[in-house]
């Protein structure tokens, strides 16, 4: 799996397929079939393999245990083009995966949850992980230009005419507004799933 990571790194997500892995590993396609079914195998173990960097410890209270666990796993999945699109679609089934979700559930359970939130606030929280890591991922996949992106989309915000967009015109600093976005939004799970119980 380290070996698809390397092609996907170094030539892109259309490049990483079954025959090209093959070739960077000096042997066929078929030789790879024993270990994944398709390229979506592939890049589901591929997936999980770039969850092994993901520290399972921390310091601090069950709330910043959980913030680093969130902020690294994202950081794995989005440093590879296309990997947080796998992490949306599936049930998490890897052995790094199942460690991650295994410690997310930890920690939920430390910070009172009864067995059904802490179940349901996996799948919420896994979902905004994904989510996190594929805007990142596409960021990564332009370059890492944020700024220049951000810029852009600022001054496309400030050519629109207020009578049409009077929201945006009034709140475009607050839109582009720094600050930690990341840890606002998980905070803001996190709060409303303490404050509503699964029924």
């Amino acid at each position: 799996m380290r070996t698809g990571l390397a092609v996907l790194d170094r030539e892109g997500l259309d490049a990483l397929t079954m025959r090209r892995v093959a070739r960077e590993l000096d042997t066929g396609p078929a030789s790879l079939y024993v270990y994944v079914a398709h390229r979506e195998d592939l890049m589901a173990a591929m997936l999980d393999e770039a969850l092994a960097r993901v520290p399972l410890t921390a310091q601090g209270t069950w709330r910043e245990q959980l913030h680093a666990l969130v902020a690294a796993a994202v950081e794995a999945m989005g440093r590879h083009e296309g990997l947080a699109a796998v992490a949306l679609g599936a049930i998490p089934t890897g052995d790094n995966a199942l460690l991650i979700l295994d410690r997310m559930l930890g920690l939920l359970k430390q910070g009172g949850l009864d067995d059904v939130t802490a179940a349901w606030a996996v799948d919420l929280l896994h979902l905004h992980m994904a989510a996190a890591a594929a805007e990142h991922s596409a960021r990564v996949a332009r370059g890492g230009d944020e700024g220049g992106a951000v810029a852009d989309a600022d001054r496309r915000y400030a050519a629109l005419p207020a009578d049409r967009y009077p929201m945006i015109a009034a709140m475009r600093p607050a839109l582009f507004s720094s600050g930690d976005r990341d840890a606002w939004g998980l905070d803001v799970l996190l709060n409303g799933i303490l404050g509503t119980p699964a029924r």
